[in-house]
């Protein structure tokens, strides 16, 4: 199969184009020889199919971070057919360096002039012809964004693989590449004649925005303000959602399912239906209010505002040891732990990356997310229930910054934060959508492998022995949760939610319906009643809390061991998540008892 790498800048379009290219194909997966996991899939560019791989943003072919060392250990191992690199045409005069590296190592190459639409706007020309004359590549000016030159730049590409086949992986790479002096002259002398830049760059709405959504004093109120309002809207829009895909579901159960497997032994036919489809029905429920979450966050994080977030939290992320970009980890956290920890590889300071990897597994991810839904829906009135899920957001922030004060002195750090803000811009329906969607099928792609081994191990725990009341104290499961209930009493959680708790340690997936399993009611609705008939809302809290706290999942566990290679690093990392956990679980249910709640 032909193998076409995707090469460019962070900031420059270059996950959009991929993502336009390879529609919902795309698939994370690892490379042989390449420790890391990279974004692939496979189309078909005239009648040949080729693999596309996504590789990681950099600035240079010799730069210093782990992302950069990760795309030249791919050069080096892969034998590519073509490189397609994509640049941000409103700063070629800046990014020019990298078509030249790859060029002196003698890759056939396409190069693709992103953002054209912005460019001109801006004030930016730029002659594609006299560009690919000088450089020896095709040069073509696209909007990755609204599709602009997309079909141009296809073609392009199927006829550069066409001329050219798979080269033999690049050896010595860093020795092949000249001086920084030589690229710099060798730009300038490209750039001359080709592209005119103006005296400045200027964009009267970011910059009227930007006095405000930057403003000292306004900045982070606004920023904590606008979030609010994005839980509040996801919430709003996602229950009614949420409950008429749980009816259907239910509706699914009770007119085809069980009529289907009555003729099934009793055992056989509870764990089909109570255990396999109760507890994958109930998760399942969730994944519209997973959906408009990272449908939010795609207008974030695309529209620029993102990296504006970084920027404002800089100056209070340094008093901890930190830096903007850790902050646009743990918001990255909010998705998935496992990605925002690996992208800590673009900290070059070791003190650095091991404080942020420590912080981020406090991120409220998509997984602590479902069961946060459907605790505040099950425990707390309607219009209580957006609050309470901002408020565990807040104590997420909390406690990644509670982490950092306490161990920014072990892993100190003096790396300066180069931050670009891009102009603001606003994703396309289809840029949103393609995201959510995205981000929903890898969560369900993952997460299911884990629901499944988990409520079926739930299932036979809550049923076994066969001759005792199933989810009574004398299963499987009730041994071990009357075994663990000194630790957990105190804190207002019962055997029940304590069984959930301890297999969710292996994926927060199957903390859902691993209730479902052992209250044995396959829909929401009946099993948020029985919940709430045996806890109120203060031992609610308290799980939540605790659930929010401790150690996300195995997953994570796996990437901290892998990232900081030491198994020091991570037992500290689990040991002191677990430790914060049952101390303000702890705090909160016994002070709010001696309040009188």
């Amino acid at each position: 199969m032909r193998q076409l790498a995707v090469l460019g800048m962070p900031n420059t379009g270059k996950s959009t184009f991929f993502n336009r290219l390879t529609g919902s194909q795309a698939h994370i997966g690892n490379w042989p020889g390449i420790t890391v996991d990279l974004m692939m899939a496979e189309v078909k560019l005239g009648d040949e199919l080729v693999e596309v791989i996504d590789l990681p943003g950099i600035y240079d072919l010799r730069g210093f971070s782990e992302d950069e060392a990760v795309v030249r250990r791919f050069l080096e191992k892969a034998p590519l057919d073509l490189v397609l690199m994509i640049l941000n045409a409103t700063q070629i005069d800046r990014q020019l360096i990298l078509p030249l590296q790859v060029k002196q190592l003698g890759l056939p190459a396409v190069l693709l002039l992103n953002m054209a639409d912005e460019a001109e706007r801006f004030g930016v020309k730029v002659q594609p012809d006299l560009l690919a004359e000088r450089l020896g590549i095709p040069v073509l000016p696209i909007s990755a964004k609204y599709g602009m030159g997309y079909e141009a730049a296809i073609a392009a590409i199927t006829e550069a693989l066409q001329q050219h086949h798979a080269l033999v992986p690049v050896e010595g790479l860093e020795a092949r590449l000249l001086d920084d002096q030589q690229l710099v002259d060798d730009q300038a002398a490209i750039l001359n004649g080709a592209v005119q830049m103006p005296l400045r760059l200027s964009d009267e709405w970011t910059s009227r925005l930007d006095r405000l959504l930057l403003h000292p004093v306004l900045g982070l109120p606004l920023f904590f303000g606008i979030m609010y309002l994005i839980f509040q809207a996801i919430y709003a829009l996602g229950t009614p959602l949420q409950a008429w895909l749980g009816d259907g579901l239910e509706w699914f159960k009770g007119n085809a399912l069980e009529p289907l497997l009555a003729s099934l032994p009793v055992f056989i036919k509870g764990f089909l239906i109570d255990g396999l489809y109760g507890g994958i029905g109930t998760v399942a429920a969730f994944l519209p209010v997973i959906f408009l979450f990272f449908l939010c966050m795609a207008i974030v994080e695309d529209s620029g505002y993102l990296s504006r977030a970084a920027f404002l939290m800089d100056a209070l992320m340094e008093r901890l040891g930190l830096d903007g970009r850790s902050f646009v980890m743990a918001l990255m956290g909010f998705g998935c732990n496992v990605p925002a920890i690996l992208g800590t590889r673009v900290m070059r300071s070791p003190g650095l990356r091991m404080l942020s990897m420590l912080i981020i597994p406090f991120s409220l991810c998509s997984a602590r997310l479902n069961v946060f839904l459907f605790m505040s829906t099950a425990l707390f009135a309607a219009n209580q229930s957006s609050t309470v899920i901002f408020s565990l957001y807040l104590l997420s922030f909390a406690a990644a910054f509670l982490t950092a004060v306490l161990f920014k002195g072990k892993f100190p750090s003096q790396e300066p934060l180069v931050l670009e803000l891009p102009p603001y811009r606003f994703p396309t329906l289809r840029q949103m959508l393609t995201r959510a969607w995205c981000e929903v099928k890898h969560f369900w792609f993952w997460s299911r492998r884990f629901i499944i081994f988990g409520v079926i191990a739930i299932w036979l725990l809550n049923n076994l022995p066969t001759n005792v009341p199933p989810a009574s104290a004398q299963t499987l499961s009730g041994m071990v949760g009357q075994a663990l209930q000194p630790l957990f009493a105190p804190l207002g959680i019962n055997p029940q939610l304590t069984v959930a708790l301890f297999f969710g340690f292996i994926a927060k997936e199957i903390v859902l319906g691993g209730l479902a399993v052992i209250y044995g009611k396959a829909s929401g609705g009946e099993l948020a009643g029985a919940i709430a008939q045996q806890i109120d809302w203060v031992q609610a809290y308290s799980f939540m809390l605790f659930t929010l706290l401790y150690v996300p999942c195995l997953s994570t566990v796996a990437v901290l061991k892998s990232e900081s290679k030491s198994l020091k690093f991570t037992l500290l990392s689990v040991g002191w998540s677990l430790s914060l956990a049952w101390l303000v679980s702890f705090v909160f249910y016994q002070g709010a008892r001696l309040l009188g709640f």
